[in-house]
């Protein structure tokens, strides 16, 4: 298990280190540049050249790369062009929301589509199965921005249940430990605020989770429905187990393998997707950062962002990997 676990830690290293050459490159490709988003069209050329000659933009891209590689491996991701901070800053700080975002729209997409395929299999050709198939092929193919927006009209403007923005009322005036608004509640025992922070995260999370939610059902369905069909059920059947025990032990089991597998291909996906989700509901975050970034040809903040989800990735990945062994004893890790 350890050498397991070593031996996927190492993989992530020229993982980041082609992952960077390749966002190194394909960024200074782009038209424009800093210069141009610090000083507009009307910039002067000498303007332009003084501010790539400060930024180190006029030297080779190989001399570039590798200053910038430098910085990397010591954590230095440079400082932002756009609020002249460290990137790495700017992250630290930011990058509490998101997460908080992304484990809320997890928690609701695996709570609710893990039962509801598992029920939409045992119900096959019912109403609850054709209506599950039917929802999740909406789910998919409804934008999450346009989602958002709906749900922000319904439930925000027009009912007033939920807030539109933001992340926590900033008149409560809560105390900030770890920049994560839910846990500091709790740790503080600021109980309005925890809750408060919470309500804040209902319709992002929803808009958010809406995808991952409809892939969820439809993969959890299609396994449960191949597991039923094997000799090993209708063994445990004929033997006369009780229905839970054959649910729990043979069928969830043995099905769970490929949602696990879809969980951590979700989970990466769920943190850059929250880019629009956070720039809709005005969420601080790393996603809406990232927002501001792209149009103001933020350089260091692209590839620091780009770079922290691949290693997000990676790390759930392994997890899932990981997670295999106890979800069914005949796959081990070695």
């Amino acid at each position: 298990m350890f050498r397991f676990i070593v031996r996927r830690l190492l993989q992530l290293i020229p993982t980041l280190f082609g992952l960077s050459l390749l966002l190194f490159i394909w960024l200074r490709r782009l038209p424009g540049g800093p210069e141009t988003a610090i000083l507009g069209e009307r910039g002067t050329p000498e303007m332009r050249a003084a501010i790539r000659r400060n930024m180190g933009l006029d030297e080779p891209i190989l001399v570039q790369y590798g200053r910038f590689v430098r910085r990397m491996i010591k954590l230095d991701l440079g400082t932002s062009t756009s609020t002249k901070r460290a990137v790495t800053t700017e992250f630290i700080e930011r990058f509490p929301g998101t997460v908080e975002l992304t484990i809320t729209a997890m928690i609701i997409a695996i709570g609710v589509g893990i039962p509801l395929g598992y029920l939409a299999a045992r119900r096959r050709g019912r109403f609850l199965d054709h209506a599950s198939v039917g929802g999740s092929l909406i789910g998919i193919c409804i934008p999450v921005f346009f989602l958002g927006y709906v749900l922000k009209a319904i439930f925000s403007e027009n009912l007033h249940w939920f807030p539109s923005s933001g992340r926590q009322d900033p008149t409560l005036g809560a105390t900030r430990v770890t920049n994560f608004f839910v846990l500091d509640g709790l740790m503080t025992r600021e109980w309005d605020a925890a809750v408060d922070a919470l309500w804040h995260l209902v319709l992002p999370s929803i808009a958010l989770a809406s995808i991952p939610l409809a892939i969820i059902v439809r993969i959890t369905r299609a396994s449960v429905l191949e597991v039923l069909n094997e000799d090993f059920v209708r063994t445990a059947e004929a033997k006369g187990l009780t229905e839970q025990t054959v649910r729990r032990r043979h069928v969830l089991r043995n099905a769970m393998l490929p949602v696990a597998t879809s969980i951590g291909l979700l989970a990466g996906g769920l943190l850059s997707g929250a880019v629009l989700t956070e720039t809709v509901f005005a969420f601080s975050g790393i996603g809406a950062f990232v927002a501001e970034a792209i149009g103001q040809r933020d350089y260091p903040v692209l590839m620091g962002f780009i770079l922290i989800i691949a290693v997000v990735y990676v790390l759930v990945n392994l997890l899932v990997d990981l997670s295999y062994s106890f979800i069914d004893p005949r796959v081990r890790v070695r």
